[in-house]
């Protein structure tokens, strides 16, 4: 006070210099600068007529690749960006609402086993004409596609979340009086903030196990094709030319270190101090990028207002409309409420009726009863191959994902291995298994399996290693002092923990491998053509030639496996979990 009364330029100054850039501004900017252009340059693309694609073919000159490279991200983004949209209004109304949960969970369980190929088949159509002769109605037809590869799992992760929320903490905020909205944004997204970014991972990597169906996009005789990397890797595999192959996996290896290091390593890093924990948890995830825009002068200032402004909006005092929490075990619902209950579920009973009668007339003018046996035999048959590979991928990584879960430096350097290994297409291993089996005569529906889990089993990975890094550390503690080790220490200790983040994974995993059975059990390397007997196989062969009763037939088989074995063995698991097994 007295320095500003006696030299009140100083003081002006020192404010002033406060407002200039320092030295890491100059190597910030850059990088903003540079998503910017990348951005607006994207963007400019999709406004281009129809006609472009037709003209511009696909080339397999490698000096193309960071153009394609490029454009297959920033559909990859959008698509994300689409994802949390949904993820946050779809799982909040799911956990929040008891009667919207007996619809919304079962739907999402019928989602997510639809296949990309059922949603291509009949969505292109629609964005199409809603941008007629333009490409941007081709782009939102992709982005859809990879939209659908990645929203299901982040919904799980986050409806799971909300339901175990520790209710000491929910019961706080109550106490204080917090509204919904501020209670969602003070209290339930940042507890589910560490297992949705490592969900966010798996689903922008497991993003990169479709793209090249919805870049290369073929419903009977009509095919369109985006510029992108997965194009680039079909004409690849059409061509039969490794050397374009083996630049598709370098060009995939740069992209995903670069939006781990540019996106998810900040990200993880910063939801690191939302852990559920009240002793230190030892070495904290670190980020380059994040310490960088940290130490930044201006960009830090311009980013404050933001910053403060968000902050505000989520302590609006905002009435929501009132959800009917889920009933706690044992609690007895009020007359009222069980004759609504009844009226609802009569509701959702005829409306599945209807449903189902509309898909049964629509399926019979083109499918006899025999190829409906056939069909739920084939069911069969990937419901096996689906079953043996997740349990073989749950004995490999559950133990593994605990170990690098609790190990923050060891998560810190397998991110970017777990990522790129997730994001490893199928796709390129065709010539692999397509030569070893032809060059040994192998049965294609026992060497064809791995191919199936192969980007599935990640989920498995990433959710335990997302529950394992929340664990609270002073659990740690208490069971090292009292002495809990080995198997013990498993099933007391580590193993209920990590049970609603691995069920939440093998839900996952085992949707995305009903899925990921369209792409292996029919594989091509050239014009050397191999199908695995099963249901994956029947969709794809039925989508190439557009019989559109026999693919609602072929989805609304798989939906209806994936539906009863999600509700026969893994509901009941999670229901155990979330009652018996919160870390309160």
């Amino acid at each position: 006070m007295v320095d500003f009364l006696f030299n009140p330029n100083r003081t002006a100054n020192a404010s002033a210099w406060r407002l200039l850039p320092n030295g890491w501004d100059f190597v910030a900017f850059p990088l903003i600068l540079c998503l910017i252009a990348m951005a607006a340059i994207g963007f400019h693309q999709t406004l281009a007529p129809m006609s472009t694609l037709q003209t511009q073919a696909i080339s397999l000159d490698t000096a193309m690749l960071p153009e394609y490279a490029m454009r297959t991200t920033l559909r990859m983004l959008a698509a994300m960006v689409a994802s949390l949209a949904f993820t946050f209004t779809y799982g909040t109304l799911a956990a929040k609402s008891r009667r919207a949960g007996m619809v919304l969970v079962p739907v999402l369980d019928i989602l997510q086993s639809v296949p990309v190929l059922g949603y291509i088949s009949f969505t292109v159509t629609f964005f199409l004409a809603l941008f007629p002769g333009r490409v941007l109605g081709a782009e939102l037809a992709a982005i859809f596609a990879i939209f659908t590869s990645q929203a299901w799992n982040m919904t799980f992760s986050f409806y799971q979340s909300l339901r175990t929320v520790p209710r000491d903490l929910d019961e706080v905020s109550r106490g204080f009086h917090l509204t919904a909205w501020q209670r969602f944004w003070k209290l339930e997204v940042p507890f589910s903030m560490p297992g949705l970014i490592w969900n966010m991972m798996m689903s922008m990597s497991g993003g990169w196990f479709f793209v090249v169906a919805s870049e290369a996009i073929t419903v009977g005789n009509s095919t369109i094709t985006l510029p992108g990397i997965g194009a680039y890797l079909a004409q690849a595999i059409a061509q039969k030319n490794l050397h374009a192959v083996g630049w598709v996996i370098l060009a995939m290896t740069v992209v995903i270190l670069a939006y781990d290091q540019l996106l998810f390593r900040p990200l993880v890093a910063w939801a690191d101090k939302f852990r559920m924990e009240n002793t230190s948890s030892g070495t904290a995830p670190g980020s380059w990028l994040l310490d960088l825009i940290r130490r930044t002068r201006l960009i830090h200032r311009m980013l404050v207002p933001f910053g403060w402004l968000l902050a505000r909006l989520a302590r609006v005092p905002l009435k929501l409309p009132a959800f009917e929490r889920p009933s706690p075990f044992g609690v007895t619902r009020t007359l009222g409420t069980r004759a609504a209950d009844i009226v609802w579920g009569i509701f959702v009973v005829l409306l599945t009726a209807y449903v189902l009668y509309r898909v049964i007339a629509y399926v019979h003018t083109g499918v006899g009863m025999d190829e409906v046996l056939h069909v739920f035999v084939l069911g069969f048959i990937t419901l096996l191959r689906v079953v043996v590979l997740i349990a073989l991928s749950s004995l490999v990584w559950v133990p593994l994902g605990v170990l690098i879960g609790l190990r923050p430096a060891l998560a810190e350097k397998i991110q970017p291995l777990a990522q790129f290994l997730a994001a490893f297409p199928a796709n390129l291993l065709f010539p692999v298994f397509v030569m070893a089996i032809v060059r040994f005569h192998l049965n294609p529906d026992i060497w064809l399996s791995p191919l199936v889990v192969l980007g599935t089993q990640w989920y498995i990975l990433f959710n335990v290693v997302a529950g394992a890094s929340a664990y609270p550390n002073d659990y740690r503690e208490a069971a090292t002092n009292f002495r809990i080790r080995g198997w013990q220490w498993w099933r007391q200790a580590m193993l209920p923990g990590i049970l609603p983040y691995y069920i939440t994974g093998a839900i996952t995993a085992s949707g995305g491998a009903w899925n990921a059975s369209i792409v292996a059990e029919a594989v091509q390397w050239g014009d050397t053509k191999l199908v695995a007997h099963g249901l994956g196989a029947y969709i794809a062969q039925t989508t190439a030639d557009g019989d559109f009763p026999k693919i609602i037939l072929g989805v609304a088989v798989m939906s209806l496996f994936v539906t009863l074995f999600n509700r026969l063995l893994w509901r009941p698991l999670y229901a155990y979990a979330e009652s018996r097994l919160r870390l309160d």
